[in-house]
């Protein structure tokens, strides 16, 4: 017996409506009922239209861009739902932004990381329920249950299917070194060889290629990746690996696509055939870039729901 929750509801603030509609879908229940608007001077509002009195309530949000007003909609909603007497109730956040500032890296500098994770459990989150962390560490962070989904099961069968036999003679590239873990376990899946771009950041949102480490002459690449934030890092790497390292060509991946600032037209200006993100984040206009590919992560999410909601194992989902 399920003794948490009376029944199922999941609700969607302004983030990744669409995402969470497909969730929606795949489970086979209709999307919450609330509306989430703001006031005139930017204020958050949340208004619930059907009764969450003992439910188990998912909440999906992407703490993306504008960030601070959708971790306000996450917080606000989160509020309006432990305030209605629900059941329990398990914040679904795809992206989780803040993620980069996991650690003090000079003096005085804040760990924001910890921070949101304060607010979100203080406005009344039960569990949370995320994908791709940046750093995986803040799962620590969390003073209760927490789980971290990989989107790597989702890249590898995609490229598995889009090359076929090719994969053995194609190389992983990690873009630096503190990718190197999740890009060696996706090459692994793969049967693909593994290599390296060492680089040495300047400053905040700029990079330096430096060198290649590992054989990419004439190979078919593909670049593998967290995030894609204003893309100079990812762009920087592509262009080394074919002017550096003679690659043949060169495709990407990414779980989370920011895209802030110029990242879109880097895209576009660079040796990247194409790039493809998880849908964690709402995706741009097609029209925008026709190298960008979305993959859906919808079942991923589905699928860890319906295990919260039923008291299953979801350890399932990182193998």
């Amino acid at each position: 017996m399920i003794s948490h929750g009376k029944d199922m509801k999941v609700f969607s603030g302004n983030s990744n409506v669409n995402l969470a509609k497909d969730i929606c879908k795949l489970i086979g229940i209709q999307l919450g009922n609330a509306e989430i608007s703001h006031f005139a001077d930017g204020e958050v509002s949340a208004s619930i239209y059907e009764s969450v009195r003992g439910s188990d309530v998912f909440l999906v949000q992407s703490t993306s861009r504008p960030v601070n007003d959708n971790l306000m909609e996450l917080l606000v909603m989160t509020d309006a739902m432990r305030r209605a007497s629900a059941g329990r109730i398990t914040a679904v956040i795809p992206y989780f932004g803040y993620a980069r500032q996991d650690r003090k890296t000079k003096a005085r500098d804040p760990i924001s990381a910890k921070l949101v994770a304060n607010m979100i459990v203080a406005a009344g989150a039960d569990r949370v329920l995320t994908m791709d962390l940046h750093a995986a560490q803040i799962q620590g962070f969390f003073d209760i249950p927490m789980d971290n989904l990989y989107g790597n099961p989702v890249f590898v069968d995609y490229y598995a299917k889009k090359f076929g036999e090719r994969c053995e003679d194609m190389v992983v590239v990690s873009p630096d070194v503190g990718s190197v873990s999740r890009a060696r376990t996706f090459a692994q899946k793969l049967h693909m060889s593994l290599a390296i771009v060492d680089k040495r950041r300047q400053k905040a949102n700029q990079s330096e290629v430096m060198n290649i480490i590992g054989d990419v002459a004439d190979k078919d690449c593909i670049l593998f990746d967290d995030m894609v934030d204003t893309g100079g890092s990812l762009c920087n790497a592509a262009k080394a690996i074919v002017e550096v390292g003679g690659a043949k060509s060169v495709y990407a991946c990414a779980s989370h696509g920011v895209l802030s600032g110029p990242a879109v037209e880097r895209v576009n200006g660079s040796p990247i055939k194409e790039l493809a993100f998880l849908d964690t984040i709402a995706p741009i206009e097609a029209s925008l870039s026709e190298k960008i590919k979305y993959l859906t992560v919808a079942p991923v999410f589905a699928e860890a729901i319906e295990r919260i909601y039923q008291e299953i194992s979801v350890s399932k989902l990182w193998v």
